[in-house]
C-alpha cells in the first residue's frame, strides 16, 4: 500500500508541472499572436502619418521599407512576421480548425519574405522620387509582391476556415465577422491589383482588419485560459 501512495504521488507531482508548463507555453505563444498584427498595425501607421512625401491614397505601406528610415518597417515586418509564425503554434493548440493555424503561420512567413524583399522607390516616395512608376521593377520588388500574394491569400483563407469552424460551433456572430474579413482582404487586395482609386488605401483597409482579427481571436483565448 506504501509502495502504492509513494508512486502515485511521484506520478501526480510529475503531470502537475508538465500540465502547468504546457499552459504556461501556450500562453506565451498566444501572446505572440495577440501582439503582431497590433505592432504592426501601428508602426506602420504612425510612419504614414509621420514620414515625408508618403501618401497612404498612393504608396502601400510596404513602399515605407525604401529611404534612409525603411529600415523600420522591414524591422516592422520581421518582427510581426516572426510573432505570427510562433503565434500560430499557439492557436493550433487551441483551436480545432488544423488548417487556420498552418495558414496563419504562411501568412507569418510571407511578411517575413515581404521584409526581406523590398519594394522600389516609386511615385514620390521616398521624397525626390520622380513620379510614377518605375519603367522597370527590381529582382526584389518582384519577390516582395510574390511574398505579399501569398501571405494576404493565407490571411483570406484563414478567416474564411475560421468562419466555417465559427459556424459549425453555432458562433454566428464570429462567423460573419471572419468571413467579412476575409472578403474585406480579398477586395481590396483585387482593388489594388487592377490599379484602382486610392487602391493602397482601400488595401490597407482591408487587410489590417482581418490582420487584427486573428490577434483579438487570439487574445479570446488567451483570456478564456
Amino acid at each position: 500500500m506504501t509502495a502504492s501512495v509513494t508512486t502515485a504521488s511521484s506520478t501526480a507531482a510529475t503531470v502537475a508541472p508538465s500540465a502547468a508548463a504546457s499552459s504556461a507555453g501556450t500562453r506565451v505563444l498566444l501572446i505572440c499572436a495577440a501582439v503582431s498584427a497590433p505592432l504592426w498595425a501601428a508602426v506602420s501607421l504612425i510612419q504614414a502619418a509621420t514620414r515625408a512625401g508618403f501618401d497612404l491614397t498612393r504608396h502601400p505601406l510596404s513602399q515605407l521599407s525604401t529611404g534612409s528610415l525603411g529600415w523600420l518597417q522591414i524591422t516592422n515586418f520581421l518582427v510581426a512576421g516572426l510573432l505570427t509564425v510562433i503565434g500560430a503554434a499557439g492557436l493550433r493548440r487551441v483551436v480545432r480548425s488544423k488548417w487556420a493555424p498552418r495558414l496563419v503561420r504562411i501568412n507569418g512567413l510571407g511578411m517575413m519574405a515581404a521584409g526581406v524583399f523590398v519594394m522600389d522607390p516609386a511615385d514620390g516616395f521616398p521624397a525626390g522620387t520622380p513620379a510614377g512608376i518605375p519603367a522597370s521593377l527590381s529582382w526584389h520588388s518582384y519577390g516582395h509582391f510574390a511574398s505579399g500574394t501569398i501571405a494576404f491569400a493565407a490571411l483570406i483563407a484563414a478567416c474564411y476556415v475560421l468562419g466555417r469552424e465559427f459556424s459549425r460551433d453555432g458562433d454566428r456572430g464570429r462567423a460573419i465577422v471572419s468571413r467579412i474579413t476575409g472578403t474585406a482582404t480579398l477586395v481590396g487586395n483585387l482593388w489594388a491589383m487592377t490599379g484602382g482609386k486610392a487602391g493602397s488605401l482601400t488595401l490597407a483597409l482591408g487587410v489590417i482588419p482581418s490582420m487584427l482579427w486573428i490577434s483579438a481571436l487570439a487574445a479570446r483565448h488567451l483570456r478564456r485560459r
